[in-house]
């Protein structure tokens, strides 16, 4: 990619770079889509799945297999992270898209426990399993790929769009299940309508195969295979030369995971089985946030080109310290408009973590390291903490009885989130590594 001095592409360029960050979104969004419509239909498949009548414990199980493929993600970077950084971001990208939405897309078809005995949650749990493990490869390539992708001066804006990729999987993962929980009755939803929103990801999965298919790898990653330079083991240079970075990178990845589960995961089913709250009160405000995350999301991408990645995560830290408990007051209210005051505050706070997340972590490490590197210590500090923040919400909130525990949750991870923000290094504006330097300095020589 060769860039103006303004950070503007020529225009066959800057349609290839389009089309590169919709087929990486796509899959954010087939991954997200799936969380999504696991937190909104969490109690039905408890039901389906797992045997007993208490409602609580069926949630928890349900909550303890989502904890519980988790696991498997950092085993998927382990594979997935290296293997990209040998054999090319775009031919795993295909692969994981493939394994993901397939897994999902299994899902809706299960026989239940009534029908098949103890087989059904084994069964649910392989494909909670084969989800989390193709997962773990696929985050950190997609936002590999954008980041080797995009101009230095742009780095932030279309990185932002990946998450935005996030947002509409999320949001389209909370409307579908949400039309059905509004429109059927709570029989059919529990019998047959919990399985239409996981069948969707099938089609949702080709769509990006099909893109994904389409595409060439990156120019970083072309240049290493030219310049003969790819790692023979990213993992062990990983290890010996770049332990630190990755240290940092995990801690704030923490708060990043603690922000995503607790308001788009764990947040629906807060609302109804903690609080009460009826489903139009719980479930439309969640939905409207999304869609002003959508709106700013580009926004604030863009703004940390401006004036760097440090002081946007610096400033999303300090509103999760001060902004969750006056949003947990407004959301315990119950009515609809409280609740959507209280979730816009924590929205507010999260656009800010995730708008510049895309063109940060993959600027950490250089080219030959940088998808295994990612993956491994963003799917490591996932499995650790954003897959069991629903389940420890949850427990929590049943153990101590006191519905704030979420909101200690978030400012905690905060608290702890400024200290990797400030021991980061600043990439706005920096080239990924010496290879895309030489090539601004030889594209600013010529312009």
């Amino acid at each position: 990619m060769t860039a103006s001095k303004t950070g503007e592409l020529p225009s066959g360029e800057q349609s290839l770079l389009r089309r590169a960050v919709a087929a990486a979104a796509i899959g954010n969004c087939t991954e997200w889509y799936d969380f999504g419509v696991y937190a909104y239909v969490a109690t039905y498949v408890g039901a389906a799945f797992f045997p007993g009548d208490n409602t609580t414990a069926q949630t928890l199980s349900a909550f303890g297999a989502f904890a519980l493929s988790f696991l498997l993600r950092p085993l998927g970077s382990l594979f997935f992270g290296p293997l990209g950084d040998r054999i090319g971001r775009q031919r795993v990208l295909a692969i994981t898209i493939l394994l993901m939405s397939g897994s999902t897309f299994v899902i809706g078809l299960l026989p239940e426990f009534g029908t098949i005995g103890y087989f059904a949650p084994i069964l649910f749990l392989l494909c909670r399993m084969l989800q989390g493990f193709s997962t773990g490869g696929e985050y950190g390539g997609a936002a590999t790929y954008i980041a080797e992708y995009a101009p230095t001066k742009r780095r932030g804006f279309y990185g932002s769009w990946l998450e935005f990729g996030t947002l509409v999987g999320f949001g389209l993962g909370a409307l579908v299940p949400t039309a059905l929980i509004l429109s059927l009755s709570d029989p059919a939803m529990h019998s047959w309508g919990w399985r239409i929103p996981f069948l969707i990801a099938g089609p949702l999965g080709g769509v990006g195969l099909y893109l994904r298919k389409k595409l060439e790898d990156t120019p970083a990653f072309k240049h290493l295979e030219q310049s003969h330079n790819i790692a023979k083991s990213p993992l062990k240079s990983m290890l010996v030369d770049h332990w630190r970075t990755l240290l940092v990178l995990m801690g704030i990845v923490v708060i990043i995971n603690v922000g995503n589960y607790t308001l788009l995961t764990y947040m629906p089913t807060y609302l109804k089985q903690t609080l009460n709250i009826s489903d139009t009160a719980a479930l439309i405000p969640l939905i409207i946030v999304i869609v002003l995350l959508l709106v700013l999301i580009t926004f604030v991408g863009r703004l940390s080109d401006t004036v760097g990645r440090k002081p946007v995560f610096l400033s999303a830290c300090i509103c999760f310290i001060v902004l969750p408990i006056p949003a947990f007051m407004l959301i315990a209210q119950g009515s609809w408009i409280t609740t959507l005051l209280g979730l816009t505050l924590l929205g507010l706070c999260h656009v800010q973590l995730i708008g510049p997340l895309a063109a940060t972590l993959p600027a950490m490490f250089p080219t030959k390291v940088r998808y295994a590197a990612f993956s491994i210590g963003y799917n490591v500090a996932t499995s650790a903490i954003g897959g069991t923040t629903p389940l420890i919400n949850d427990a929590m909130v049943e153990l101590t009885g006191n519905n704030f525990f979420p909101a200690y949750y978030l400012m905690g991870a905060a608290a702890l989130g400024i200290i990797p923000v400030l021991l980061m290094k600043e990439t706005a504006g920096r080239p990924l590594d010496e290879g895309e330097a030489a090539t601004d300095a030889a594209t600013a020589k010529t312009a």
